[in-house]
């Protein structure tokens, strides 16, 4: 059984063997959250004490099992919204403790990690890695074993944020990804040369708060069609993130690239990294649009390949909001 509250989303799932989701259950705060223009923590965490049981039993159900037939319960303790990871902890928790299970605390992180291998077979390693979430935008190379080394993460906001604010700005609603990408398709990316900050350093890291801010000048000055505005937003965005995916391929000699993280949805960033990388040589992988966003099966998919590797965690265990990537 995995369990993950790390935002804005309930969501618990029962998987087998790491790799077959037996049941994938999210309950969405989009609604509740959408009048204030972005996740409100509390309100996060008070819709999660509300679903999570039955978020859990319905996971089961649909699944087809029971306690008595689960082998270890698993759980985001770290990284995300210290209300949030809590009420997720304490549920897991009281479970282990009432069913005398395993616990396992899971970096939510690691479970977008994860997520391609639970529908590609035979993953090569080691590949890179480009996580992009409203959280967190970060390149890690993957080796066997479920063993990392970050190469570069973003030094301000991640890039899943910045389509938030740049939606706000547009008077587009909340949240912002899926409606830029659908109205960056009908604009033209090169109307507006915003700026890609760090593309060009030496390093792997990230920042998008340049282009954030670029965009709200742009807006408050302009104040006319968005859709021209969200096409060059968009093309600035991806653009950072793909050439900085491929030189990591380059400089490693990795196999191939992995896209995870709830941005991973994001249709020009899909086809955009997978053209580039055809152009060297590498393949790309991505999850399908369920196990992007947040969701319970992936972290009950690296849990497994954690619980073979001895992995056990008591009842002592906590959330970790700021704790380390890994």
């Amino acid at each position: 059984l995995g369990i993950d509250t790390s935002c804005d989303e309930t969501a618990a799932a029962v998987v087998a063997d790491g790799r077959e989701v037996l049941s994938n259950i999210v309950a969405s705060q989009v609604e509740t959250h959408q009048e204030y223009g972005g996740v409100v923590p509390e309100l996060a965490s008070r819709k999660h004490i509300e679903a999570i049981n039955y978020i859990v039993s319905r996971s089961l159900a649909e699944a087809g099992v029971t306690f008595k037939d689960l082998e270890a319960i698993a759980v985001t303790n770290r990284p995300g919204l210290i209300g949030a990871l809590l009420v997720g902890v304490a549920a897991a928790k009281s479970l282990a403790y009432c069913h005398n299970l395993p616990l396992l605390g899971i970096n939510h992180i690691e479970g977008h990690i994860y997520a391609p291998c639970m529908v590609h077979d035979a993953l090569p390693f080691p590949h890179i890695c480009l996580t992009v979430s409203g959280g967190h935008t970060l390149l890690v190379e993957v080796h066997e074993g479920w063993q990392y080394k970050v190469l570069g993460s973003t030094q301000d906001d991640a890039a899943g944020e910045v389509y938030d604010k740049v939606a706000k700005y547009l008077g587009l609603g909340f949240p912002g990804g899926k409606v830029i990408d659908d109205l960056a398709q009908k604009g033209n990316p090169s109307a507006v040369k915003f700026p890609r900050p760090m593309r060009n350093t030496d390093d792997y890291q990230f920042s998008f708060s340049g282009i954030k801010t670029s965009v709200r000048y742009f807006v408050e000055k302009a104040r006319r069609a968005g859709l021209h505005i969200a096409a060059s937003f968009q093309a600035a965005v991806v653009d950072v993130l793909v050439y900085k995916s491929l030189r990591a391929v380059k400089a490693t000699g990795a196999a191939a690239i992995t896209l995870t993280g709830g941005v991973a949805a994001n249709s020009h960033l899909r086809a955009s990294l997978k053209l580039a990388a055809a152009e060297i040589g590498a393949e790309v992988y991505y999850p399908p649009m369920n196990l992007c966003t947040d969701n319970g099966a992936m972290i009950a998919g690296i849990a497994y390949q954690k619980y073979q590797q001895g992995l056990r965690d008591g009842l002592s265990l906590n959330a970790t909001p700021k704790g380390s990537i890994f």
